[in-house]
């Protein structure tokens, strides 16, 4: 039987973070927009679909790496269709070996960072094996809408604390409560979800502005 997807459009990408910076509720966001569950999954009440161990649920907490899938052609479909396994690994420190494990097989990762805890011990040590395998990241700054979120606060705590080189591809529109979207950076135009639909719904309007000029030179 011929594959769905020619194997040169795979991708195996990694999830990782310090504990409770949002990881597992970011890989339950990601199958919910690809279409993989169709309801949200929240790792408090034990419902994510990546915590599988009976163990996870009643923590609350990753464990062991776990692996979905979900098939993406970009948020305008005008790519051609990838099929991206992903690994959700533990953030806890007691199970540092799982992440080690997983970095060995990956094309890519995606860190996750606190808007409001920013860059923690847990976080370096997974960019430090991330670092060890030579695997490209990008890194996704969670929970915007926190109280004492901040953005640039993380920005430059990763080049203080993880000697990087951040570029960053997006801005925030607001914070906190006032939280409401991002500025694309590429495109240069703001992208603002639709509540309602928990974020399935999002538009392409101008960039506010009060943000045109930081927009550009973020730029």
């Amino acid at each position: 039987m011929p594959r769905k997807t020619p194997i040169e459009l795979y991708r195996n990408i990694g999830i990782s973070a310090h504990i409770d910076a949002g990881k597992t509720t970011t890989t339950e966001r990601v199958l919910f927009y690809t279409g993989v569950n169709h309801k949200l999954g929240e790792v408090h009440e034990g419902a994510a679909t990546m915590d599988w161990m009976e163990q996870e649920q009643e923590r609350g907490i990753t464990i062991t790496s776990a692996a979905t899938t979900a098939f993406w052609r970009g948020m305008d479909l005008s790519f051609p269709e990838h099929r991206i396994n992903i690994i959700d690994t533990p953030g806890h420190v007691d199970f540092t070996i799982e992440v080690e494990r997983s970095m060995r097989v990956l094309d890519g990762a995606c860190m996750v960072y606190c808007a409001v805890g920013g860059v923690q011990p847990q976080s370096e040590t997974v960019w430090r094996q991330a670092n060890k395998y030579g695997v490209p990241r990008l890194a996704f700054v969670n929970k915007m809408d926190r109280t004492g979120a901040n953005f640039f606060k993380v920005y430059e705590q990763m080049k203080l604390r993880l000697k990087a080189n951040p570029v960053p591809i997006q801005i925030p529109i607001g914070a906190e409560e006032g939280f409401r979207g991002v500025v694309d950076l590429v495109k240069m135009k703001a992208i603002i979800w639709d509540e309602a639909s928990k974020g399935m719904k999002f538009e392409y309007i101008e960039i506010p502005p009060d943000l045109v000029e930081s927009a550009k030179e973020w730029r």
